[in-house]
Parts: structure tokens; C-alpha cells; sequence
């Protein structure tokens, strides 16, 4: 389209010897380079911010080997037939038996019996006796 249609960018290329238009085409290569860089270093700021701005709100948990915890009981917002609304979504208490990479964890009952799958941080949480436990003990 440019070649049949006379435009600047096609007249300047016709009057230029091919040494000129030669050096031309590889300064245009250069600057490419160096705006593709630009865009890349800026993407890796905006993700740095994104990442940042999500992991304010992130809450890290760690436990140690034998905590007690709550357990999420999964699936996630299954309900009991009896209960209805009222059904818990927390079971426990239960042992961290041992801690592993990349915050998983295996527990173990109360009495020591392993579980037979590790499960990840975010579904436990603290156990802190309810004040009925205290009350019975």
C-alpha cells in the first residue's frame, strides 16, 4: 500500500543511497531493542506492584510440629442435613505431626493416629478451646 500510495516515508527511502538507508534501518533496529526493553522492565514493575498490593492482604500463617489446629472440613460450604445453616465448618482439634515445604502439613489426631494426606495452611487455623471445653475440664 505505501509503495503505490506516495508518501514522506516512501520518498525519504527512494532518495537515500543504499549506504544511508542501510545505517538507517539498523539505528531503527537498535531503537526497537531498547523500547522492547523498556516495556519489558516496566511490566516487571507493574507486576511487582500488583504483587505487593495483594500481599498486604494476605495473612501468613506457619505452624509448628505439634500445634493444635482447626481443620476446614472440605468440601467448602457443605452442610449438614440436620443442621442446616447451623452446620460447622471447622472440625478439630487436630496434631501437626510434621511441617513441610511450600506450607503444607500432615496431622495427626488428638490420640496420634497420622492422616494418610498433607493439607495446605490456608484450611487450618488456631484451635482455641471453646469456652464450654473449659468449663468441662
Amino acid at each position: 500500500m505505501e509503495i503505490m500510495v506516495p508518501s514522506l516515508h516512501v520518498a525519504m527511502q527512494n532518495h537515500l543511497i543504499p549506504e544511508l538507508y542501510h545505517e538507517s534501518m539498523i539505528t531503527e533496529l537498535e531503537d526497537l531493542d531498547d523500547i522492547r526493553m523498556q516495556a519489558l522492565n516496566s511490566l516487571m514493575i507493574q507486576k511487582e506492584k500488583v504483587a505487593r498490593s495483594y500481599n498486604k492482604r494476605v495473612k501468613r500463617k506457619s505452624f509448628q510440629e505439634g500445634d493444635l489446629v482447626w481443620k476446614v472440613i472440605m468440601p467448602i460450604r457443605t452442610k449438614d442435613q440436620e443442621l442446616g445453616k447451623w452446620s460447622p465448618n471447622w472440625k478439630g482439634p487436630f496434631k501437626v505431626h510434621r511441617v513441610l515445604e511450600g506450607n503444607a502439613y500432615w496431622l495427626a489426631s488428638v490420640e496420634g493416629e497420622i492422616h494418610k494426606r498433607c493439607i495446605n495452611g490456608k484450611y487450618l487455623k488456631v484451635y482455641v478451646p471453646s469456652m464450654h471445653e473449659e468449663y468441662e475440664s
